[in-house]
């Protein structure tokens, strides 16, 4: 006597629904067959209704939220073991680590951005700023066009009468200077060319465009100066108007520099939101970051039977502990106004070593070096990274 099937159905999953072929793809199937072997469509000719949808969404949810915990508790509770499982195949019951990673990012991100001070730093005035910090281009006369020298000189003479009052520098060895006749007069010739160098430009922009211009003389930074120097007075908005007034070429150096000078400048009268936008890509960055510093843990466990992917799925999930960390951390932060970020940092740093210990199966000495010395790698790679990412939003912000 033949047995009927067992299989726990509901919804348009019942037997009754079952076809013997997929309308997908025409592979045959069985009345068993939930879905198609061949194509992964649902083994099913029921006419679709929404109470089907709500089905599908809620099963869906749970399945992943399923996968969630078990990800989760692997992670916090088992350094290294969740690697080792994913990569030996068992991988239904844990939430794809690219995928993970990515989500964590963004969540932390959009928890970070929204919850710092930052957006306050763009109540400080250009203005204010360039006080405390110092002018990045020289001043006349509060902006004002120069016609010609006098006021360049009278500064300039004023800063070289402050040097009479300090007598007690000729007794102060310095290699080269015999009196501070000589320190005077290096001083002063320094600061009449620089104001010579300011004057000209001021005076006759033109002409000081088309000097750095002629034979590509120029490099980038004077001729970010020059197009700060216009921007920062208002004399110029857009790089039409720099060609119209001041004789601006099409190269790309010009076009470059413009429009540096021009993210430079936003970039100071809103820093807050300079330094919130910056943030917001580090999620992206990551995975561009990741992958680079994966190839130095290969290196320094080449003699390990693992693939270049093995090491990359298992700073992935190393990496996602971190977030979950730091999502603890602001959480925290957020309700008991503390500062637990360093904290979370040490429970980390022992976490890593737990890590490494039990994924890569080597002893307590060897260990060790190796932390160090990827950490020390990780914490340079980060700098730059850091540093490049800061400094290319200044030409795209």
């Amino acid at each position: 006597m033949d047995k009927k099937p067992t299989l726990v159905t509901k919804g348009r999953y019942e037997l009754k629904y079952r076809g013997n072929k997929c309308l997908n793809c025409d592979h045959p199937l069985d009345i068993s067959d939930k879905y198609c072997p061949n194509c992964s469509q649902a083994n099913s000719t029921k006419k679709l209704v929404l109470k089907d949808f709500f089905d599908e969404f809620f099963s869906n949810l749970i399945n992943y939220d399923s996968k969630l915990l078990k990800t989760l508790y692997a992670l916090l509770i088992k350094p290294g073991t969740i690697t080792k499982d994913y990569i030996n195949g068992k991988r239904v019951a844990y939430t794809n680590p690219f995928r993970f990673l990515l989500s964590l990012a963004f969540i932390y991100i959009l928890m970070f951005t929204y919850d710092n001070n930052l957006y306050t730093w763009d109540d400080l005035g250009l203005k204010d700023r360039i006080e405390k910090t110092g002018p990045l281009s020289y001043s006349f006369n509060n902006g004002e066009t120069p016609k010609d020298s006098t006021n360049i000189q009278k500064q300039t003479e004023e800063a070289l009468n402050q040097l009479d009052s300090l007598d007690n520098l000729e007794k102060i060895p310095i290699p080269g200077i015999q009196s501070i006749d000589s320190l005077q007069s290096i001083i002063g010739q320094g600061i009449r060319a620089e104001a010579k160098k300011d004057s000209f430009m001021l005076a006759n922009p033109r002409k000081y465009l088309e000097s750095i211009q002629n034979k590509n003389a120029g490099g980038l930074g004077k001729r970010m100066e020059f197009f700060f120097t216009f921007l920062q007075k208002d004399s110029i908005k857009t790089f039409q108007e720099a060609q119209e007034k001041y004789g601006a070429n099409t190269s790309w150096r010009n076009r470059i520099a413009f429009n540096g000078s021009k993210s430079s400048l936003k970039a100071m009268e809103q820093p807050g939101t300079y330094v919130n936008n910056t943030i917001g890509k580090l999620p992206l960055v990551i995975f561009f970051f990741l992958p680079i510093f994966t190839v130095f843990i290969w290196v320094v466990y080449i003699r390990k039977k693992y693939t270049y992917t093995d090491h990359l799925i298992f700073s992935f999930h190393n990496q996602s502990l971190l977030f979950i960390l730091l999502i603890l951390s602001l959480i925290i932060d957020t309700i008991f106004n503390t500062a637990s970020m360093g904290i979370f940092f040490l429970i980390f740093s022992f976490y890593l070593y737990k890590s490494m210990r039990r994924f890569y199966g080597q002893g307590r000495v060897k260990t060790i070096v190796k932390y160090i010395f990827l950490n020390t790698m990780f914490a340079f790679l980060a700098l730059f990274v850091i540093i490049v990412l800061f400094t290319g939003s200044i030409f795209t912000y």
